[in-house]
């Protein structure tokens, strides 16, 4: 929006505004305006949540110094969305399809960890949606995000060669090459593409809602997280950089560095009222999200496979609840860990809050520092 009026319309009658058009300023900007957004809006939010008293349900079979926790105002996701989607729309530029996919798909994911905690807090369900609903509707937005990106295709504006870390001559296309071609059977030639991004947003959306379990870890991890995308989706986006790195060259996708460093200063702006002891809990229509966000754009910048390494305590994360429940099914109720998210392992452990928060941190920089060198390990 100040990208249109500011460069496209001012540009011509003051040339001081030709700095708009730079990609690196915008993303600056967009990062303090998401930062100052978190910031500004965040005492607002939170006094209205505790008016509303929308506060946490806390398991009784989770650690018992969480207990205390109980009230303390959730769904400040919200917040975020707002932080995040708002400088987006207003230092981006809006002709670019990617940018409003990725609005979109975070919108989605927001609107389904709403309802789940609208159920839980307000109709006091503390289930919320169910798990099939919860899947279902997840597995919807993801297909919605994954038929626009095949639409855009078949126009040439995108491409779903995949990018395999560590192989720089690999790059399979995710469809069926024979019929691509036919108009009728164009979807059924991308259905592999197509299942592909569902796997990856479902995962990334439920592995960042998994890690949400402490006060400022999910937030912390996420901030990491958002930080190396802008760093991907930069250098993706650069026609010098893409190609000294031998990476696909997607000019277009350079847009999103404005919605990562938008991602990057909201999370930084919420931090600051969720670190410990946190004043509101961000819920699932934050973890939802900010998930569906960093699946959505590591699809569209074709880094999946590294995506693993990049929200690296994400994966360990969700990986522990799979073992501990495989673990429990397969072997008459024997546990691998103490208690599952991962997290709560270590706490059971004697580990304080803040340790397990301040070593899964570092941990998270480790991975997204390792993610960015494979860059050049190819």
């Amino acid at each position: 929006m100040l990208y249109w009026l500011l460069y496209q319309k001012l540009f011509p009658y003051f040339r001081p505004f030709r700095v708009f058009r730079y990609l690196t300023f915008r993303t600056a900007f967009a990062t303090i305006t998401a930062l100052l957004i978190a910031l500004l809006v965040g005492p607002y939010i939170i006094q209205k949540l505790r008016e509303f008293q929308i506060g946490q349900y806390i398991r009784e079979e989770g650690p018992k110094a969480h207990q205390k926790k109980a009230g303390t105002p959730t769904m400040g996701g919200v917040l975020i969305c707002i932080a995040v989607l708002l400088p987006t729309l207003l230092w981006s530029d809006l002709s670019n399809p990617f940018v409003w996919i990725t609005v979109g798909s975070t919108l989605a994911f927001g609107l389904i960890g709403f309802a789940d905690d609208y159920i839980k807090v307000v109709h006091r369900r503390n289930l919320g949606l169910t798990s099939r609903a919860k899947m279902g509707y997840q597995i919807l937005a993801s297909l919605c995000v994954a038929v626009a990106l095949v639409a855009l295709q078949t126009q040439g504006s995108y491409s779903t060669q995949l990018s395999v870390p560590f192989i720089k001559n690999f790059r399979p296309h995710l469809h069926i090459g024979m019929l691509s071609h036919i108009p009728h059977l164009a979807l059924i030639a991308f259905l592999p593409f197509v299942l592909f991004v569902v796997l990856v947003l479902v995962a990334s959306s439920n592995a960042v809602n998994l890690t949400d379990g402490l006060d400022g870890l999910a937030i912390g991890c996420t901030i990491i997280t958002a930080g190396a995308l802008t760093v991907l989706t930069y250098v993706s986006g650069h026609v010098v950089f893409s190609d000294y790195l031998e990476l696909a060259r997607m000019p277009m996708v350079g847009e999103l560095t404005i919605f990562c460093g938008s991602m990057v200063g909201a999370s930084i702006g919420f931090l600051w009222y969720n670190a410990h002891p946190a004043e509101v809990f961000m819920g699932d229509v934050g973890s939802l999200a900010l998930g569906g966000a960093i699946g959505t754009v590591a699809v569209i910048i074709r880094q999946e496979l590294l995506l693993p390494l990049i929200g690296g305590i994400f994966v360990l994360e969700a990986a522990s609840v799979i073992l501990q429940v495989g673990s429990y099914k397969l072997r008459k109720g024997k546990r691998i860990f103490k208690m599952a998210p991962l997290h709560h392992h270590f706490e059971l452990l004697g580990w304080s809050e803040s340790k397990v928060i301040a070593r899964f941190w570092i941990l998270a920089l480790v991975f997204a520092l390792f993610a960015l060198t494979t860059l050049k390990l190819r």
